[in-house]
């Protein structure tokens, strides 16, 4: 899987840039076929960063209704996985670099 495949987009939260600045932690929205030794030879290639641990949780989709002159619509927002990379100490990534 490429780089490009494997990493999404990281996520800008006020929670992650909590984790950013004083655990430094950064979360990222990656495949859902994506296992943990491939994220982090993915960080570490693209960023250039040593990374420390990478722990991963799938957040399940949400079930969206919306009231219309129809009547009610039911839709489902999909789930993604996330990656919370753990980088050595003294490293950080920059992700508005590329902005």
């Amino acid at each position: 899987m490429k780089i490009t495949d494997l990493l999404i987009k990281p996520i800008l939260t006020e929670k992650a840039n909590a984790q950013q600045e004083s655990l430094r932690k950064y979360a990222f929205k990656v495949n859902k076929k994506a296992n943990k030794l491939e994220i982090k030879s993915a960080i570490e290639a693209f960023y250039g960063v040593n990374v420390i641990a990478v722990n991963t949780l799938v957040v399940p989709g949400k079930n969206k209704t919306r009231y219309t002159k129809a009547g009610f619509i039911k839709g489902v927002k999909s789930g993604y996985k996330k990656a919370i990379v753990t980088v050595a100490e003294g490293e950080t990534i920059d992700l508005y670099a590329n902005i």
